[in-house]
């Protein structure tokens, strides 16, 4: 975690509107990284109780979030409530704001027209592993964003995970495709690894085990220094054995899992451009997936 999180908003307010799974992960992450659970005023229509118990300010009236001024606010709500809860802010953004997206397929340009123009904008694309602080988040900026407010940003983010900068904002639909959606992806192989185990004679809660245990085994691999995903499978792959008889299905003629995995992410990357599209026309219309 970031030590620098609590020098570069240190006596700084954060509103945080919304604060479910996403919400709440980052939160967490962000108390853990050192900020103070009395900086943060969180606008949630349905507060759990640890949510409430945390110490942070809840549910506080606009008039009161005006007096506090806070100088970050993070939108992780739905995108089709945007046209409803950005307006009800807009209040709270002045020049010097600086607005942290979560929201798939809600441009800056469309925020920036919910918000009457103010504020610094970053648009961010994390994923759920950053609820055990080990996610991957993407983040754009608008152009008049200020290098103090990105450092902040990326903080916020780094608090839960790795963080990369995109040079376009269009970019994000491709982000969204590999790391926001990657996790069902790999998810989805577990089961179908576990369902191949059943076909095979295994029964259903050592298969599951097998497969899980496989993947988290697996991708620990990946976090070794220097580790190439290439080399790691040839290193398993004995010529003639039976991981070369499988990558010969996987692999095969027709592209096999290649194929397969451009085209599922062509797919999602298409449905966050009908999503931006959508957003600039009318939230309202977006049904939030991302």
């Amino acid at each position: 975690m970031p030590s620098t999180l609590p020098n570069l908003l240190d006596g700084q307010k954060l509103l945080l509107v919304g604060c479910g799974k996403m919400g709440s992960a980052l939160l967490q992450g962000w108390l853990n990284a050192g900020l103070e659970a009395a900086q943060f005023y969180v606008q949630e229509p349905n507060p759990d109780a640890a949510l409430a118990d945390l110490g942070v300010h809840l549910n506080v009236d606009i008039g009161a979030l005006q007096e506090a001024a806070p100088s970050v606010n993070i939108l992780a709500i739905k995108p089709q409530l945007a046209v409803d809860i950005l307006p009800s802010i807009a209040l709270l953004a002045a020049p010097e704001t600086l607005v942290i997206s979560l929201m798939a397929g809600v441009s800056i340009n469309t925020m920036s027209d919910l918000l009457g123009g103010e504020a610094a904008f970053v648009r961010t694309m994390p994923n759920t592993p950053a609820a055990i602080g080990a996610g991957m988040t993407a983040l754009y900026a608008s152009s008049g964003t200020q290098e103090d407010q990105k450092a902040a940003a990326e903080a916020l983010l780094a608090a839960v995970g790795q963080t990369v900068w995109l040079d376009t904002e269009k970019a994000l639909d491709a982000v969204t495709a590999i790391s926001g959606s990657g996790p069902a992806y790999l998810f989805h192989m577990v089961e179908a690894l576990a369902a191949a185990g059943v076909n095979l004679g295994l029964q259903q809660d050592m298969a599951e085990q097998l497969a899980m245990q496989t993947i988290i085994g697996s991708a620990s691999m990946l976090r070794e220094d220097e580790a190439d995903p290439r080399q790691l499978r040839v290193n398993v792959t004995s010529p003639g054995g039976t991981t070369e008889a499988a990558l010969d299905v996987l692999m095969g003629d027709t592209g096999g899992l290649v194929d397969l995995m451009r085209r599922a992410t062509q797919a999602a990357a298409a449905r966050a451009g009908e999503l931006a599209k959508i957003g600039e026309e009318s939230p309202l219309e977006s049904d939030g997936e991302d």
